[in-house]
C-alpha cells in the first residue's frame, strides 16, 4: 500500500488573501494539527504552535505574521501519492500561554471554514419573485474574491414566492440567511475544498448519491482498518411532523400527510418515528410552503442509528470524507451495509495521524451484499 511506503505528510499554506507555504521554521515550531469536518456544526481547526523568543521583543512566530487573525489557511495530507485538502479557513482566534520554562510556552491558533467570511456583516436585503435557490446563488457571487468559485451545486426548491403573497427578505448576515433557506427546504448548506484557495458551495438534501468510499472494516484480519467502532441504536430520535393548511380557494383546511424524510433510505428496515412535532404555523402557509415545512422536520431530526470510532490511518491508506457515504462491514447483519459520515476529526502530530467518525443511517440491516473496498 503506497500510505505504507510513502509515509504521511501534512501540507500547511497561509497567507493574507492568497494561501502560500509557511516558512521552514514556522512549519517545524507546529506540534499538532486538529481538523474536524462537521456536518452539521461546521468546520474548524486548531493548531498548537510551540514559541521561541530568539528576538527580545517577541516570539518568532508572532514577529512572521503568518498566523495572524483574520488570514487564510489551508490545511492538507499527502498519504502515499494522494493528496487530500482537509480544510480551506479563516483564522479567528490566539490563545497565548507563555511558560518561564524555555521551550514551554505556546500558541493555540483557532479558527473556522471560509463559511466564516459569509458571516461578518449583517445586512437588510429583498429577493423579489426569486425562489430560494437563486437567492443562494446571488448571493455567493460576492464571494469570488475569497476563492469561492464553482461550479456550485444548488439543488432547486419548489417554491416561487408571489409578492402578493410573500416577498423573500433578508435581515442577517449572508451565511444566517442562507442557513434559514437551507432549513426550510430541509437542505443543507456547506463549503467544501476543491484544491488549494479554491472551494465550491452546495446547498440541497444531504448528498446519499454516488459510489461510497471504501468500506471500513473490523474482525477481517489483514482486512481490518478500524481501531475500534460502536453504535447506538435510539428509537425515540427520527421525529414525525404533523399540521394543516387551508386551501386558498375554497378555504377548506385539508391535513397534512406523513412524510418521509429526502434522504435516501439505507437500509431495509428503516425506523419509524415515535415523536411527532406540530407544525404551529402551517395553517398560515401555502400548500407548497405547508409541505416542505413538514418535510423539514423529519429531515434535519437525528437517525436512529449512530455510529462512532477511530480509523487505522495507514491501513485505510486514505481520508474519510464527511457528508458522504461509506460501507461498514465485519460487524455482523444488523450494523453492516451503508452510512452517511457526519463528522470526521483529523489530530496530526509529528509523529501521528488519526482519524475519528461519527456516522448515522436510518434503520438497521444491510441494502448491499457487496460493499467497495
Amino acid at each position: 500500500m503506497l500510505a505504507q511506503l510513502l509515509g504521511i505528510r501534512m501540507i500547511l499554506w497561509a497567507g493574507q488573501l492568497i494561501p502560500r507555504p509557511l516558512p521552514p521554521d514556522i512549519l517545524a515550531a507546529i506540534t499538532k494539527v486538529d481538523v474536524t469536518n462537521d456536518a452539521r456544526q461546521g468546520d474548524g481547526f486548531q493548531l498548537t504552535v510551540a514559541l521561541s523568543k530568539d528576538n527580545p521583543f517577541d516570539y518568532n512566530v508572532m514577529l512572521s505574521g503568518a498566523l495572524n487573525p483574520p488570514n487564510r489557511i489551508v490545511i492538507a495530507v499527502l498519504i502515499g501519492a494522494s493528496l487530500e485538502v482537509l480544510i480551506d479557513g479563516v483564522i479567528t482566534q490566539h490563545q497565548l500561554s507563555p511558560s518561564e520554562q524555555p521551550g514551554r510556552s505556546t500558541l493555540t491558533v483557532t479558527g473556522k471554514d471560509v463559511t466564516q467570511l459569509l458571516d461578518l456583516e449583517e445586512k437588510e436585503a429583498s429577493f423579489p419573485y426569486q425562489p430560494d435557490f437563486l437567492i443562494v446563488g446571488q448571493l455567493l457571487l460576492n464571494y469570488m474574491q475569497n476563492g469561492l468559485l464553482g461550479p456550485h451545486l444548488l439543488v432547486p426548491t419548489s417554491d416561487f414566492p408571489i409578492d402578493i403573497f410573500r416577498r423573500p427578505q433578508q435581515h442577517g448576515t449572508d451565511l444566517r440567511y442562507i442557513q434559514e433557506l437551507a432549513q426550510r427546504n430541509g437542505y443543507v448548506f456547506y463549503i467544501e475544498p476543491v484544491t488549494f484557495g479554491v472551494t465550491r458551495a452546495y446547498f440541497g438534501p444531504e448528498n446519499r448519491l454516488g459510489l461510497p468510499q471504501p468500506a471500513l472494516t473490523l474482525n477481517m484480519g489483514a482486512y481490518t482498518n478500524l481501531k475500534s467502532i460502536g453504535f447506538t441504536n435510539d428509537s425515540l430520535a427520527p421525529v414525525g411532523a404533523k399540521g394543516s393548511f387551508v386551501e386558498p380557494i375554497t378555504k377548506t383546511v385539508i391535513p397534512i400527510p406523513p412524510l418521509p424524510p429526502l434522504r435516501v433510505p439505507l437500509t431495509p428496515i428503516p425506523s419509524m418515528p415515535q415523536r411527532t412535532t406540530l407544525l404551529s404555523q402551517s395553517a398560515n402557509e401555502g400548500p407548497l410552503e405547508a409541505f416542505a415545512s413538514a418535510l423539514a422536520v423529519s429531515t434535519q431530526a437525528p437517525e436512529a442509528v449512530s455510529g462512532q470510532g477511530e480509523i487505522d490511518t495507514v491501513r485505510y491508506g486514505r481520508v474519510l470524507h464527511p457528508r458522504s457515504l461509506v460501507g461498514v462491514r465485519g460487524v455482523g447483519f444488523s450494523y453492516d451495509g451503508l452510512y452517511y459520515v457526519s463528522r470526521v476529526s483529523h489530530s496530526i502530530t509529528l509523529d501521528s495521524y488519526s482519524q475519528t467518525f461519527s456516522l448515522s443511517r436510518d434503520g438497521t440491516g444491510s441494502m448491499l451484499p457487496v460493499l467497495p473496498t
